[in-house]
């Protein structure tokens, strides 16, 4: 077998994994995607398909001319992305945001990997680091690394790990929710992919119903930690309700439960003190998943403490919500710029064991570390995206731009790209001060995707 007839190893069929075996077979090389379930479960995984969501089932904006997640929407497609793909099929209604039906959504994405014929998919755990002849493998293993490779990891890395909480937030049947109470809207009546402006179902609330359920989510019985996850930090982008509760009795007001962009239609001459929202969570619309609502409350009182919403008192529940713990390298430290480990370079990491949070990201961090393995392995020399794109940014971030003492998860922002150069007025001149608003977001857009046609087009010149 010559070297490049050689398959790359994927270990972990999760968003990342998904996506970096498939760019690995779209390239022509061959490909062994390693998953351990349904062998070995995990606390948060439910089935053994492939990009099983396990939190949110939205993917956020989808608008890539403002929003730098709608940006990075848009810079997978155009780099040909199964996620992408198999999430426009699975698409369910949402306001301005990409949502799907999860279970939709890993049964397509589970379908083109199965039948992909330079795809072989191997059921097992890689126990510990993957063997020395395996000499091109990417681990996305996710935050949920199982014990014995995230030992292995960190002994080979050196480096103490590190680790956060994320927490799941709870699914309600729909037929359970009462809508002569609730309405549906979606903030400012936004009309996003698929949807019609009515895309959340509200519940709203009066102060004294504000307070009384602050109250009862920071008095709840919560889930015992084990002693080894007691100084394990949360995400902030992704913290429990109940910790939102305990920073101060406005926090989730001017959070998750916002009262602006919203009319009661049952009462319209009356602003509701704050509002609970719940999205749609598949394509039947039969499930809605409680916005931003992640807990650790225990099962029992999730079920007490969230029938005190008004609209949900006989809510009737799919999922309960759940607490996991996540595990993540400090990439700028141990990753070089093609995502390799700096000590073993043969182990590629991708998805959120580098230090992305989000689907997306994590994702997007797959197809970045699949289609620099397939490069390696086909003789050529891999080129990263330029950083003014959205996957270029993150890329950055991850392996060099972040301070590696204070990593942490990080979503993509615009925060993270180049400035961008201001446009020039009709007379040829520099406007004065920054741009600001949509204008700016425009230019940071329009030139990332102008810089991506020119990283992808060599790529599919020296793919032909």
């Amino acid at each position: 077998m010559s070297k490049q007839t050689q398959p790359v190893h994927v270990v972990g069929a999760g968003m990342a994994g998904s996506e970096a075996a498939w760019q690995i077979a779209e390239a022509g090389v061959p490909v062994v995607l390693h998953e351990m379930r349904p062998l070995v479960k995990t606390d948060a995984h439910q089935t053994e398909g492939f990009a099983e969501l396990v939190c949110s089932n939205s993917f956020r904006s989808d608008d890539h001319e403002q929003n730098a997640v709608g940006l990075l929407h848009e810079e997978m497609r155009r780099a040909g992305s199964l996620v992408m793909a198999a999430a426009n099929v699975a698409q369910v209604p949402a306001g301005g945001a990409l949502a799907v039906d999860r279970d939709a959504f890993s049964a397509r994405v589970t379908e083109l990997l199965t039948a992909h014929p330079l795809v072989t998919i191997e059921r097992g755990e890689v126990a510990g680091l993957p063997p020395a002849d395996w000499d091109n493998v990417i681990v996305a293993t996710g935050p949920l690394t199982s014990p014995a490779l995230g030992e292995a990891i960190a002994s080979l890395t050196g480096a103490e790990e590190l680790a956060f909480f994320d927490a799941i937030a709870p699914i309600v049947y729909r037929e359970s929710i009462d809508m002569s109470v609730c309405w549906f809207q979606s903030r400012y009546d936004k009309v996003g992919p698929g949807g019609t402006g009515k895309d959340y179902i509200n519940c709203p609330m009066t102060q004294e119903e504000y307070d009384a359920f602050i109250r009862a989510l920071i008095e709840g019985e919560k889930t015992d930690f084990k002693e080894w996850e007691k100084n394990t930090p949360y995400f902030e982008g992704c913290l429990p309700i109940e910790v939102m509760a305990e920073r101060g009795p406005e926090t989730l007001r001017w959070g998750p439960m916002k009262p602006v962009g919203l009319t009661n239609p049952h009462n319209p001459g009356v602003k509701p003190y704050a509002i609970v929202q719940l999205r749609q969570d598949n394509a039947l619309g039969t499930l809605y998943n409680m916005v931003g609502f992640q807990t650790k409350l225990k099962h029992g009182e999730q079920t007490r403490v969230f029938r005190t919403i008004p609209g949900l008192a006989g809510a009737e529940f799919a999922r309960l919500g759940g607490l996991h713990r996540n595990t993540f390298l400090n990439s700028p430290k141990l990753l070089d710029g093609l995502m390799r480990l700096k000590g073993e370079p043969r182990l590629r990491f991708a998805g959120q064991v580098t230090g992305v949070e989000g689907y997306v990201e994590s994702a997007a961090m797959g197809l970045l570390a699949g289609r620099f393995a397939a490069a390696e392995r086909l003789g050529r020399l891999p080129s990263p995206p330029p950083r003014t794109t959205a996957l270029g940014a993150l890329l950055a971030h991850i392996t060099g731009d972040a301070n590696a003492e204070t990593f942490q998860p990080m979503n993509v922002n615009f925060g993270l790209f180049p400035p961008v150069e201001p446009t020039l007025d009709e007379n040829g001149k520099r406007p004065r001060g920054k741009a600001k608003g949509p204008a700016r977001k425009r230019a940071y857009t329009s030139r990332a995707l102008a810089d991506l046609a020119g990283w992808l087009t060599p790529q599919a010149e020296a793919a032909e």
